[in-house]
């Protein structure tokens, strides 16, 4: 029994180790490649801001349309720069959770709401053939929380700073 309880304690001990960095990593990875690919669309599209400018939600309906699109192109392509290397994650995930929340109520949710609980889960799809295909949008938005209340983890720019910081202010103290 007991070496079985030390293998655990040992396998636990190499999951923490490499969960310093690897998990928050994948999430960052993932979330980088997704906005930056929204981004590149909208960088290379064509202006559809105007035609739902009216579903999204105050104070982004009052925004001009072309700066919001500006606004949502350059969030989204730096965003995801920002999340590949990890630097300020917390502050750009909480930007692209904003962005997630106001595109998901402006294009995902209908605008004439769910008439029932059954046709909300209805909109939990990955498919247009629903009361709101709001899935993928939903996946972003809980896959930002790890990022927003842990930050980047250690392998990102944020540790390397935090460790340069660290540094120089025992330093000072010293």
């Amino acid at each position: 029994m007991d070496n079985f309880l030390q293998l655990e304690r040992s396998v636990r001990r190499h999951l923490n180790s490499i969960g310093q960095f690897f998990p928050l990593l994948m999430l960052r990875l993932l979330l980088a490649w997704e906005f930056w690919e929204a981004g590149l669309q909208k960088f290379n599209g064509t202006n559809w801001f105007q035609h739902i400018q009216a579903d999204f939600p105050f104070p982004f309906s009052v925004i001009d349309p072309h700066i919001s699109w500006f606004m949502a192109t350059w969030f989204e392509l730096l965003g995801g720069v920002a999340l590949l290397i990890g630097l300020g994650t917390r502050y750009v995930s909480i930007s692209l959770l904003v962005l997630t929340i106001v595109a998901t109520m402006a294009v995902h949710i209908p605008s004439e709401g769910w008439a029932s609980f059954s046709d909300m889960l209805g909109g939990y799809a990955i498919s247009d053939k629903g009361f709101g295909n709001y899935k993928i949008p939903l996946i972003y938005m809980i896959t930002f929380m790890p990022l927003i209340f842990m930050g980047a983890g250690k392998a990102s720019v944020d540790h390397g700073i935090f460790l340069y910081l660290k540094k120089r202010l025992h330093k000072k103290v010293a």
